[in-house]
């Protein structure tokens, strides 16, 4: 007996240095550093105050219905708790709202890394065909007509009326202060000297993580992603397949994003990074998410197929599904019930202990007639 539990220690210890060797190749996890800010948009507490409002405000959508928040929702993680994005009236999305929190550290934006910027980003949602369908001037018009606005976009900015651009720039200014706080997530506590902070469970799970998982081969540094893009074989949603409005949706989507006609034809899969650089190898390739927040942001992937954490851990475990281009990352992992069970108290662990929940901001009451001289767009 003895012996044998000689011999267990003397395993586990190579586990465990095996899993600090392989991790030492790869940035670690650890508390987040300040977020970086654009120098064409400094950060006030006035812009990201303004920013909150017009995340919330129902007039930056084309029918009133599609504010950044009813895709955000700061209880549900920074998304919106469906497999698909709810989409804008008439259509149905054909996308998992990712969770808006610490996107200020993406250097690529949504799933197939289509934008560069949080000031892009906005944009985007809110004109978006099956998002918010708003029409920039139209938008920008509205805004005008509503003191409130014109009173702080002048203080915020320095414009005597409202400008869609600037509307951006103070989205993209709240959306950076969206981040995980140090302070109230077990893993970055643990790091930063809290022994306490992390149970026996997430203690093996993290080896798993660093060593037989090879979880850190993609989701490592602070973020908990390289920002890279990978093919991994999600199952296919069947909404491509089944949903008549869902296939108007997914063909449109192929049509305005320049695909050949064979593939738009005959479509019946998102086809990620493709659609970016129209390289057959990158059909099927999506930016690695960060891991920060999974417990607030079920279900999973971009079209939220895996409902679970431990679903997550089994398509992994298995060497992910099929795929064209799939990553060579991916093997059958072989992992024990207890070594995943492990490996989920270690995910949760890079969530804040609580979401990060807010009060809604006070938005500006009706309409108001101006003299027509003011409408005259400089």
């Amino acid at each position: 007996m003895k012996n044998s539990y000689r011999f267990t220690l003397a395993a586990s210890a190579l586990v465990i240095a095996f899993s600090a060797i392989a991790a030492d190749k790869y940035p670690q996890l650890g508390p987040l550093p300040p977020p970086p800010l654009p120098k064409d948009n400094p950060d006030t507490p006035e812009k990201v105050a303004l920013g909150k409002m017009l995340f919330w405000d129902c007039r930056l959508s084309g029918d009133f219905s599609m504010p950044c928040v009813s895709c955000h929702l700061p209880a549900l993680g920074g998304g919106d708790g469906g497999q698909i994005s709810r989409g804008y009236p008439g259509t149905k999305h054909w996308r998992n709202s990712q969770t808006v929190l610490n996107s200020a550290y993406y250097n690529k934006l949504f799933w197939e890394g289509s934008v560069t910027s949080l000031e892009q980003q906005a944009p985007a949602a809110a004109g978006g065909g099956v998002a918010g369908n708003g029409d920039d001037s139209v938008m920008e018009m509205r805004l005008r007509f509503l003191p409130e606005y014109v009173a702080e976009f002048k203080k915020v900015f320095g414009t005597e009326w409202p400008r869609v651009n600037d509307a951006w720039r103070a989205i993209a200014a709240f959306q950076r202060t969206l981040n995980s706080d140090a302070k109230k997530v077990p893993l970055d506590r643990y790091a930063m000297g809290d022994k306490k902070a992390r149970n026996a469970s997430q203690h093996k799970g993290m080896a798993r993580y660093n060593g037989k998982a090879g979880c850190i081969q993609c989701h490592n540094g602070p973020l908990a992603s390289n920002q890279k893009f990978y093919a991994t074989g999600v199952p296919v949603h069947p909404n491509f397949k089944e949903d008549p409005i869902g296939q108007v949706t997914h063909r449109w989507e192929l049509y305005q994003k320049g695909v050949p006609e064979d593939k738009y034809r005959n479509g019946n899969d998102d086809h990620g990074l493709y659609y970016i650089t129209k390289n057959p190898k990158d059909i099927g390739k999506w930016r690695v998410p960060s891991l920060r927040e999974l417990k607030y942001t079920a279900p999973y992937m971009h079209n939220g197929m895996l409902a679970t954490l431990a679903d997550v851990v089994d398509f992994y475990d298995k060497g992910g599904g099929e795929a064209q281009n799939k990553t060579p990352l991916l093997k059958p992992l072989k992992l024990t019930a207890q070594e995943k069970k492990d490996l989920v108290a270690f995910l949760e662990a890079l969530s804040m202990d609580e979401p990060l929940v807010m009060d809604d901001p006070k938005l500006p009451g009706d309409y108001q007639p101006l003299p027509v001289p003011v409408m005259a767009v400089k």
